[in-house]
């Protein structure tokens, strides 16, 4: 199970028809790290509470490299089928990473006839999923869930390049929270059209979430072509939680 060193979320998630899914990640970072080599890193997640123990023994864990046998490529699906609208948003500083949170969800993504509501989004630098052993810059989570606990994210790759202009649109609201584990800021409305996803190959797999509980039956789609962000924007995602490297 891969798991990564440090990694620094903003908060958004990903996709795929899946099974029930009833565990949120852990809002509180304070129990365990990033760090491999602490005594609450990766490695030791499970042994932190017995509701964790998918964390060290689980079938499914996420993330993993792209190229690996669970993977499968994807192209017939063409342009996902998202309903997504503007909505109210909060964007908080959770230690670990940066979460942007719709209020009232931000529309839906429809899997046959399953709709999953945009709930957050969220980055990870560098990278949690890799392929062929490559991580990438910056990743971002588009997290979706039903109101039975499924759980479906799309996940978008991202190299140093131009900057991205949805994280453009969020920056003096980054720099505002960074000072403070756990500040918030009302955000006002935010349109997750801006994310622009208009691919239409995808990598999907069945994993987990990737931070305590990892919970299992969690469906990833994660957009096959490489999205570009500027090397400002990634390092103040890095200082907002004081992961500067």
């Amino acid at each position: 199970m891969e798991k990564l060193v440090t990694t620094v979320s903003i908060c958004c998630l990903l996709l795929f028809l899946s099974l029930p899914v009833m565990s949120r990640e852990v809002e509180d970072e304070r129990e365990f790290s990033y760090e491999e080599e602490s005594e609450n890193g990766p490695s030791h997640w499970g042994d932190i509470h017995p509701e964790w123990s998918v964390c060290n023994n689980g079938s499914m864990q996420s993330p993993i490299d792209l190229l690996n046998e669970r993977v499968e490529i994807v192209s017939q699906l063409g342009r996902l089928q998202m309903n997504y609208q503007p909505s109210n948003a909060t964007i908080r500083n959770r230690g670990h990473d940066i979460m942007l949170e719709w209020v009232s969800g931000a529309g839906y993504l429809q899997i046959n006839e399953t709709k999953y509501v945009l709930n957050q989004c969220h980055w990870h630098s560098p990278s949690e999923h890799t392929i062929d052993g490559k991580r990438f810059d910056l990743e971002l989570h588009m997290v979706h869930e039903t109101p039975s606990g499924q759980t479906t994210v799309i996940g978008i790759l991202y190299k140093i390049g131009r900057p991205d202009s949805f994280l453009s649109s969020l920056t003096s609201h980054i720099k505002n929270i960074s000072e403070s584990t756990e500040a918030e800021r009302v955000v006002g409305v935010v349109d997750p059209r801006q994310i622009k996803i208009f691919y239409k190959q995808y990598y999907r797999y069945m994993g987990s979430l990737t931070i305590p509980p990892c919970t299992e039956n969690v469906s990833w789609t994660i957009v096959k072509e490489i999205r570009s962000v500027s090397k400002e924007q990634v390092r103040l995602l890095r200082a907002a939680v004081d992961d500067v490297s």
